[in-house]
């Protein structure tokens, strides 16, 4: 199938941005290592005024995708070029763009090693995770799909913990294992449809061009949703996770729970939903079973943590848990829930895996019990870390809240999902203001009984100003996202809007 091609659109500018900085700093080798810092940063940082200038020129009343770029990749075998953003993905774009300066502003003082080689792996992962959300051709999005292991692999394996091979050899196996499925799903899909481009397949599928039987529908549906579920991670494909996170650097540690887990999750919405809605509604209550273990389990086992890190890494258990409840809860609020719990879980969770990292590089510990009345000698960074602790926890008037809320709203009035699911979901919230108060106590307030934390510094704008400048723009957003979230929901209404009412009109109502 020829699709048209068209000039290039503010999308292909925003995703190459980071490859231009990435060659710069790769063939100008008498480069300092304070100019490749500044030569990242800089990159990122006009990555993220193309976003902006995206976001600005999104139009809201429109359900479609905006700012195509259609071009002949291997037009033999029905593969483009094709790359946009709808209601979704926009807000996933700037998610991306958003993180991306503050994690490298983060590594300035971090990273003492490699810096050229650990720069050129930070811009090579946020084109990879871009190119993930504006993707919309099957193969293209697998390419930039297994293109997201590479730098993560090798920033876990090389600047993480003690064990930092172990967890980067099991996160890649993980990974991949899913992706096979998943490439098995698109060959079989692409050569029926005679194209792989999303857009005219999810137009076949809604009008009835293209169906499938019941039992092939099931099938590949659960050759994308494996993949996607091991990358959220969905109890129980969970267990790389925890030491991913434990072993990555704090950069690497915010760009996983921040963005990468996301690109799980968001398949699910565009390929999942978007491609097999009766297969949708048939495992909707099995995958909202898992979700719910996910959230109780993740919750339970991140309160019996003696590791600060591995504590944070462990709610990531328990919040993808209520993204992946609004997404199959198949209503417009809990999947525009969703879609913002995913903006808020990289807000919050990538914040505190920053305060994490802060602390670590100041006692080199990162065992709980070794802290403790830190506030007396860290009041700025406690302060801080208040709000970022009781953004995770989902406190009405953050940003936490308000995605929570939505996704709770919409399972409780799901067509597919009994009503329990919400309840025992509730407890979640619950739970986390349980291990998140624990944490808190135990590393902030108490006695500052130990003279390694009596020595600690605070956050100053004189000697600090990286920590702060990758701090301060987390907690804005905190606040403005839970006083103001009618932008956010604005925005994606349309695309959710019709992709949910598709969902319904073809599998839901004839349940």
């Amino acid at each position: 199938m020829q699709l048209e091609t068209t000039s290039v659109s503010l999308t292909s500018v925003t995703l190459f941005a980071p490859m231009v900085g990435f060659f710069i700093l790769l063939f100008l080798n008498k480069l300092s290592d304070e100019r490749i810092k500044w030569g990242a940063l800089i990159t990122s940082l006009i990555t993220l005024g193309f976003s902006i200038l995206l976001l600005a020129q999104f139009k809201s009343d429109e359900t479609g995708l905006q700012s195509e770029h259609i071009a002949e990749w291997i037009p033999t075998f029905g593969i483009y070029y094709h790359v946009a953003v709808d209601g979704v993905s926009i807000w996933l774009v700037m998610l991306t763009t958003f993180i991306m300066p503050l994690s490298i502003l983060i590594s300035f003082n971090m990273i003492h090693e490699r810096i050229r080689l650990y720069y050129l792996f930070m811009l090579l992962i946020e084109f990879a995770m871009l190119g993930v959300f504006v993707a919309q051709d099957m193969f293209l999005f697998y390419v930039f799909w297994e293109l997201t292991l590479v730098p993560m692999y090798f920033l876990i394996g090389i600047w993480g913990g003690e064990e930092r091979r172990y967890a980067a050899v099991k996160f890649f196996l993980y990974t991949m294992a899913g992706s096979i499925l998943m490439l098995l799903a698109i060959l079989w899909l692409g050569n029926e449809a005679d194209t792989f481009d999303v857009k005219v397949i999810t137009e076949m599928v809604q009008s009835g061009a293209l169906s499938f039987g019941t039992d092939t529908e099931r099938l590949l549906f659960l050759g994308f949703f494996i993949a996607f579920a091991i990358k959220v991670p969905l109890w129980p494909l969970h267990s790389w996770l925890p030491d991913a996170h434990v072993q990555a650097p704090t950069a690497g540690s915010i760009i996983l729970a921040g963005i990468l887990l996301k690109l799980g999750t968001y398949g699910l919405i565009r390929f999942n939903l978007g491609f097999f809605p009766n297969a949708a509604a048939d495992f909707a209550p099995w995958i909202a079973a898992l979700a719910v273990i996910g959230i109780i389990y993740g919750a339970w086992v991140a309160y019996a943590q003696t590791d600060v890190k591995k504590l944070v890494a462990y709610t990531s258990v328990s919040h993808l848990g209520f993204v992946v409840l609004g997404i199959f809860s198949l209503t417009s609020s809990g999947v525009q829930g969703a879609v913002l719990q995913m903006v808020n879980h990289g807000i919050s969770t990538g914040g505190l895996f920053a305060l994490v990292g802060i602390l670590y590089d100041r006692r080199h510990t990162k065992a709980i019990n070794a802290f403790g009345g830190i506030w007396k000698v860290m009041p700025l960074f406690s302060g801080i870390a208040l709000v970022i602790s009781l953004s995770s926890m989902g406190l009405p008037s953050l940003n936490g809240f308000v995605g929570e809320f939505a996704i709770l709203l919409g399972s409780a009035s799901s067509e597919v999902l009994s009503i329990w699911f919400t309840a025992v979901a509730t407890l979640g919230v619950i739970l986390a203001a349980v291990y998140t108060l624990f944490m808190f106590n135990k590393v902030f307030m108490g006695p500052l009984d130990k003279k390694e934390n009596q020595e600690l510094e605070d956050l100053t704008w004189s000697k600090n100003w990286t920590e702060l400048g990758a701090l301060v723009p987390l907690v804005i957003m905190i606040f403005v996202i839970g006083l103001y979230p009618s932008p956010f929901f604005e925005l994606m209404d349309g695309s959710v809007g019709h992709l949910v009412n598709f969902v319904h009109t073809v599998a839901v109502a004839g349940k």
